[in-house]
């Protein structure tokens, strides 16, 4: 048998992408082997440097947003949708010295989003728009709310040292909201769960040729996904020392994270559902205006590897 591939899966140090952490120490504690290849995760910052890393092939396949990957495939890179990384899983927190009690508080002020592209925002647009407050970026005309893109990891200190109250808040994955609450200087505002119960957010893709090329390596990674998945779910307490190794964070913010309320992250349901990706595009493309055109859903989806694995 020749070498087997060293698969590179990118990722951010988000609660979203714990299977990857869990499947990692797995395979290093020798829990799992895999036959048909080895596993690299690579740390990336920010959403921008994912999305660069797959368009120039650097990597194999990432933990990413799905409206990213869906802007991905549009500009040509040939990636397939495998499964879903989690379910729900975001906060929106107010700083606490921007005075903000309701929705309407939100106007005249900065809000921190991960990526424009991002379930992030077409959350808050739809939080924002129910009450009549129009997002946008500090250049465009006629908006109540200015949203800023930083990477999630800067969030906290963003907060933190923003003197005046300036920034109301952030809208992210896990767990830089609760670090922020922890830390004293942020309020949870609402979750992510509330505005749209069980959504998608990351999803796992890979590049086409390199599902052609190893089948057999990719079903074994969805597999233990899956089972990852199952595992996180039902064992949050040793998730949560995982997830505090794999994302440099307090673990009892991780314990959080996964605990309370239970359902604020599902990473049990990984199985990839065309009809909340097709309500995303939608959305950005009718209501934001940030998607030009839509791709095929039925297209992007491969749902075989899922199925194999048994993911629900």
């Amino acid at each position: 048998m020749a070498d087997k591939p060293e698969i590179k899966i990118g990722y951010l140090k988000i609660t979203d992408h714990l299977i990857l952490g869990v499947t990692d120490l797995k395979l290093k504690k020798g829990m799992e082997k895999f036959e048909h290849c080895s596993l690299k995760p690579v740390v990336k910052n920010g959403w921008n440097e994912v999305a660069d890393a797959l368009s120039v092939k650097s990597l194999d396949g990432a933990l990413i947003l799905a409206p990213t990957a869906m802007d991905l495939v549009k500009s040509g890179v040939d990636l397939k949708l495998l499964l879903f990384a989690h379910k729900s899983g975001s906060i929106l927190v107010k700083s606490k010295k921007a005075h903000i009690e309701k929705v309407e508080d939100f106007a005249g002020k900065t809000v921190l989003i991960p990526y424009q592209l991002s379930i992030h925002n077409m959350l808050f647009h739809k939080l924002l728009s129910e009450k009549g407050l129009k997002p946008g970026r500090a250049t465009e005309t006629g908006i109540d709310v200015t949203l800023e893109v930083v990477a999630p990891f800067q969030m906290p200190e963003a907060i933190e040292y923003d003197e005046d109250g300036e920034i109301g808040g952030f809208i992210v994955a896990e767990p830089f909201g609760s670090q922020v609450i922890a830390m004293g200087h942020g309020e949870e505002f609402c979750l992510s769960k509330d505005l749209w119960p069980n959504h998608p957010c990351c999803v796992f893709v890979v590049r086409n040729e390199i599902i052609k090329k190893y089948p057999e390596a990719i079903q074994e990674i969805c597999n233990s996904f899956v089972r990852s998945g199952l595992a996180i779910d039902a064992q949050p307490d040793a998730a949560s020392v995982i997830g505090g190794n794999f994302l440099s964070q307090d673990k009892e913010v991780i314990r959080k994270v996964l605990t309370d309320p239970p359902d604020r992250i599902l990473t049990g349901e990984l199985f990839p559902i065309i009809k909340d990706l097709e309500t995303i595009q939608k959305y950005m493309m009718d209501e934001m205006k940030i998607m030009t055109s839509q791709i095929d859903m039925e297209k992007f989806v491969d749902t075989s590897f899922a199925k194999k694995a048994g993911a629900k």
